[in-house]
Formats: structure tokens, sequence, C-alpha cells
């Protein structure tokens, strides 16, 4: 039986993933980390980092907030600056995005539900 409670430091147990530290993704021994209900994601995104490849339909709901730095999401259906913690970008099924950090940035990630 897995442990139905974990600590740790998000930038080093997302590292092997990609900075994502809950989802369907993370081995089922990692016990309550592996979710199909939720993924949630923290990042260090040095300037100029950038998703250059758009999404292509995307079925979940996504919040991205802003720790510190500064980070554009770019939508199909607009365009949002996060530039203050605490600032947050959300959208739902069916909206491609793409992003870029204009200045060192952390953000964390939230989306669900967890698919394959």
């Amino acid at each position: 039986m897995t442990a139905n409670w974990s600590q740790g430091n998000a930038a080093e147990d997302g590292s092997a993933t990609r900075g994502w530290l809950v989802g369907h993704f993370i081995d089922p021994s990692e016990g309550v980390r592996s979710s199909k209900d939720v993924e949630v994601k923290w990042f260090n995104h040095p300037a100029g980092d950038k998703r250059v490849e758009w999404t292509s339909d995307d079925q979940r709901t996504t919040l991205v907030l802003l720790v510190q730095g500064n980070f554009r999401v770019d939508l199909t259906e607009g365009s949002a600056t996060m530039t203050r913690q605490g600032d947050y970008v959300m959208w739902g099924p069916g909206i491609d995005h793409s992003w870029e950090a204009v200045e060192d940035s952390v953000v964390m990630t939230v989306r669900w539900p967890s698919q394959t």
C-alpha cells in the first residue's frame, strides 16, 4: 500500500516529469501524487523560454498562476501577460495555447482532469 500523504520540494520532485508533481503520469508508487483527476506543475522558466508549438484540441481546463516574473500566455482567444505575483490565466476545453517567459519566471499550472 502506498502512502496517502506526501511532502517534498516542487522543483526537485518534478524534475523527472518536466515540472509536473501530480497527474496520471506519476508512478502509482508515489502514492497520492498519482492522480487521474488533476495535474499540478511548478516550473522555473528562464527568460526567453517558450513553447513554440501550440497545443492542439486540448479538452481540459487549465489555470496558470504567476509566482514571480513576467510570463505571457497566448490563447486562440487572445493573449495575457502576467507581471504581478498572483496574476493568473485560466481557460477551458477546446482553447489552444502557447507561452513565453518574458523574464525569469516561476509559474504553477493546474490542469484537470488528468488525461492520457
